[in-house]
């Protein structure tokens, strides 16, 4: 299992109230597995994939990646072990402007200190963008950036990527382009993808189909 979590919950307190989010999530993710989260906006998608991304704690419940409790390890080796064990793609590519295409795609290369020229040419390549690898951002079409974000996810070859609606900004051409993308090449290199998306016509074919209503996901056939 390259993911797991357990009765997951995630409240939160406001001024006046107790927010529910999350009410017990129940989710395994195997090798090379992707699947699709649906849900309306606000249903808790996104609280969802920063859980299981451990960038935020469960109010209760367990997160595993492999054998590594999500939920009981500090921040600072949950970021170390992030670095080696997943692949991140946002609705905004967040690409760093003043780096090139290359520079982007190596981001975890150099925070770790080593830098893989071959595998960043690899999955350039792959996504169709080696000819632009000295391109800063700005030189480069919304869609283009939205591959360069692929491949940076897919430079470490992750175990497990979450894609939080990486789609999201894209004309539907675009959208269909990094998508398939994204979830052939996970694939082909046994990365599992756990994408939320609102867009249920562009997932038909993913291995398994989720959907998030009043804090519970359920499986869709």
């Amino acid at each position: 299992m390259v993911l797991e979590s357990r009765d997951l919950q995630r409240s939160f307190v406001t001024a006046n109230q107790t927010v529910d989010v999350l009410k017990g999530v129940w989710l395994s993710v195997s090798k090379a597995e992707v699947i699709a989260i649906l849900g309306p906006s606000g249903s808790g998608k996104s609280t969802l994939l920063h859980l299981l991304a451990g960038l935020d704690k469960p109010t209760k419940g367990e997160i595993y990646w492999e054998t590594v409790p999500v939920h009981a390890t500090h921040k600072n080796k949950l970021a170390a072990l992030r670095l080696q064990q997943l692949g991140l793609v946002f609705q905004h590519h967040y690409l760093l402007e003043e780096l090139t295409v290359m520079e982007n795609v190596t981001l975890s290369g150099r925070l770790r200190g080593t830098i893989d020229k071959t595998r960043a040419n690899e999955v350039l390549e792959a996504v169709g963008l080696v000819n632009r690898q000295d391109f800063l951002p700005r030189k480069l079409s919304g869609g283009e950036r939205q591959r360069v974000a692929v491949a940076r996810a897919l430079y470490g070859k992750p175990s497990l990527i979450l894609a939080d609606e990486p789609t999201g900004s894209l004309d539907r051409e675009n959208a269909k382009v990094v998508y398939e993308l994204l979830a052939t090449l996970a694939k082909r290199e046994g990365s599992a993808v756990i994408m939320v998306t609102h867009d249920e016509g562009l997932v038909r074919d993913v291995d398994k189909r989720y959907y998030l209503r009043d804090g519970v996901l359920n499986v869709e056939n």
